[in-house]
């Protein structure tokens, strides 16, 4: 049986998976401009792929004894593009840094099925990443001082 910690890891999991599924298809939905048209269905996919995480760990937290949550993070759409992608970025960080926790647990705790289904969504994570990271290249010009 896993312990409390871990599962609140996981619950933390669903609520993060959630919010972003939320936050990335109400920007695909509301982007605009010709960047935007360019970009929203990757919004789309991506929303797609997290509500998928979201499902996965419901399915595991259930099956180790767990009530998954049905509420979400709070979601932060943005007004622009560039502001989308930025939070979008914090939101992939947070996760990474948070699945990166889960896997430890896991780990210590001796669950390789939980380890390895967050190794694989610590994976797509970092291609979301890169994904946000890669877009904002030539958005935002190369003398802001927040780069």
């Amino acid at each position: 049986m896993a312990s409390k910690k871990l599962l609140e890891l996981m619950n933390k999991g669903i609520a993060r998976e959630l919010q972003v599924s939320i936050q990335y298809m109400w920007q695909h939905v509301t982007v605009t401009g010709i960047k935007g048209a360019v970009v929203e269905n990757v919004f789309k996919d991506i929303a797609i792929a997290e509500m998928k995480h979201a499902e996965e760990i419901a399915e595991r937290l259930a099956y180790l004894g767990g009530v998954p949550t049905v509420q979400p993070d709070p979601v932060f759409v943005g007004s622009s593009l560039e502001e989308m992608l930025r939070l979008d970025e914090k939101a992939e960080e947070e996760a990474i840094r948070l699945y990166n926790q889960t896997i430890k647990v896991a780990r210590e705790e001796n669950d390789s099925t939980t380890r390895r289904l967050f190794e694989r969504i610590l994976a797509e994570e970092e291609e979301h990443i890169d994904t946000f990271s890669k877009l904002l290249v030539g958005l935002v010009p190369l003398t802001d001082p927040e780069l």
